[in-house]
């Protein structure tokens, strides 16, 4: 496979410190010297990988415009997980918590989605593998590291892998604007699956119907929907909130 860039202090640092083998060099701006950035080039000479010092339009050009905050490198790409890897992943918790997307293919909505499951404590995010944006350096730039450290599972079928899960005791619950009642209204504890529909068209039918249940985030504005991310935020959050309570 062809090896990818990632941009940005957080991007390399939580590839560096969960899978450093991964490193086929980094390029860092040159003079640069900061408590932040010092500490990960350091890590990076341990860990014997090359370093190539640039000047800020050097690097700005390699970086083809993305925000690098002083630090890129290039990288062999993470191994792909899919619909077989569920189980291992959902054996480390007695009460999972996973996040399903349907179609979102906006890179950037993807790194926020995956920021967001890390802050959550999500056990793995669900994605279509022919309907959902690839991992990609915008979308660990945005993920802020969180793309390197949450499983990100590709599966053929969804809806299958939904049933798979609900024969497991995986609650589904749906976002869906036609929903009887909303997000407060649901018991979102226990083994549990929230799923996050495509932006501006939503879930697909089939998942829609595979769900255990379906809520919606109530809208007290002239504002009729969410970005998915902010939305998948919303959900998260009461899920995590009522796991404390």
């Amino acid at each position: 496979m062809t090896n990818e860039f990632i941009y940005g202090i957080h991007a390399v640092k939580a590839v560096l410190e969960k899978e450093p083998e991964r490193f086929v060099e980094a390029f860092v701006l040159k003079g640069r010297q900061d408590d932040r950035l010092m500490p990960i080039i350091n890590q990076l000479q341990m860990c014997g990988v090359s370093i190539q010092q640039m000047a800020r339009k050097t690097l700005d050009d390699k970086a083809r415009g993305a925000n690098h905050q002083g630090i890129m490198a290039k990288v062999k790409p993470a191994k792909q997980l899919n619909e077989h890897d569920l189980d291992d992943i959902i054996a480390k918790q007695d009460a999972p918590l996973l996040l399903v997307l349907d179609g979102v293919t906006d890179p950037h909505n993807l790194g926020a989605c995956l920021r967001n499951a890390d802050a959550a404590g999500v056990a793995a995010v669900i994605v279509p593998k022919d309907k959902s944006a690839n991992i990609n350096a915008t979308v660990s730039k945005v993920a802020c590291g969180a793309a390197e450290t949450v499983p990100l599972v590709r599966v053929t079928n969804l809806a299958r892998t939904m049933r798979t899960l609900q024969e497991q005791g995986i609650w589904f619950v749906g976002t869906a604007g036609e929903a009887k009642h909303d997000i407060y209204q649901a018991k979102l504890t226990g083994p549990l699956a929230i799923v996050m529909g495509a932006e501006g068209d939503g879930m697909r039918r089939l998942t829609r119907e595979t769900c255990d249940d379906l809520i919606k985030i109530p809208m007290a504005g002239s504002v009729s929907s969410l970005n998915v991310s902010v939305a998948s935020g919303v959900c998260l959050f009461e899920a995590v909130r009522q796991r404390l309570a």
